[in-house]
């Protein structure tokens, strides 16, 4: 029954489906705690403008997606702070922007519809080298920064005015946080789709929250329910012959019931 791990699609899958997963569930529980969650959805719609932007002009989706993914999670900042709204609203201004420009595009086109479309849900299964390659690199990159800035961003989740107090330039660590978001909700698309992301970034957080009483053994569970979540969800996907990202995303609310019962069944 291991004979599907000779195929080369199948091992791209889970090699760079197992880097996105880790680098979402380490900032999801950053993003849960400080109640960003939903900055996730907002950035993927943004990112679905990109990519209809990517194919409108011929250019490779991704490279759009990024660079406007962190304009935008610049922008949902600045509007938090400046305008003095709180931050769902900056999310859904940002992210309906994102959508309607993507639409419009897709109506403006009459080549790249199916292209486009196919980015809502994802196909891991899919991925080329070069796709792993890049997410491998990013992922890689953004695993470091938040290795190289873990105090920091550990102490603004918790107490931001603490940790001004401490030195911490919190302003340089919230557009740091919302940054390293922008670039994994692009990577996370191709694992889930655009209409998935938010999962991937929440569930597994939410899952080790249940368990975990500390905060780096909850980014463990956190990991480790987000990488077997992928691993099981394209097993599954490629046996049952039903789409992986659905698939991915169910195994993690499998996850997150069986923590929640085991949490009632210790009290």
């Amino acid at each position: 029954m291991f004979h599907f791990l000779s195929y080369a699609f199948i091992q791209r899958a889970y090699l760079a489906g197992s880097f996105i997963a880790a680098l979402c569930a380490m900032l999801g529980l950053f993003l849960v705690l400080r109640r960003l969650s939903l900055i996730g959805d907002g950035l993927a719609h943004v990112s679905f403008g990109a990519i209809a932007l990517g194919l409108f002009f011929g250019f490779y989706p991704f490279y759009v997606a990024v660079p406007v993914a962190l304009i935008a999670s610049y922008f949902i900042l600045k509007l938090t702070e400046k305008a003095k709204m709180y931050g769902d609203a900056a999310i859904g201004i940002v992210s309906s922007v994102g959508i309607a420009g993507g639409v419009i595009l897709a109506g403006l086109s009459k080549g790249f519809n199916v292209d486009l479309f196919s980015y809502l849900f994802g196909n891991i299964l899919a991925i080329s080298g070069r796709e792993v390659y890049l997410s491998l690199a990013l992922s890689l990159a953004v695993l470091l920064v938040i290795l190289v800035f873990y105090n920091d961003l550990f102490s603004a989740t918790f107490d931001q005015e603490y940790a001004k107090l401490t030195g911490v330039k919190t302003d340089r660590i919230n557009l740091l946080l919302t940054s390293l978001t922008a670039v994994t909700v692009v990577l996370a698309i191709k694992v889930v789709g655009i209409m998935l992301v938010s999962a991937l970034l929440i569930l597994p957080a939410v899952t080790a929250l249940q368990l975990a009483k500390g905060f780096k053994f909850a980014m463990f569970l956190s990991v480790l329910a987000a990488v077997l979540s992928v691993i099981a969800g394209i097993t599954v996907s490629f046996f049952m012959d039903l789409p992986a990202g659905a698939a991915i995303v169910m195994c993690n609310v499998l996850f997150f019931s069986a923590a929640l019962l085991s949490k009632k069944l210790v009290r």
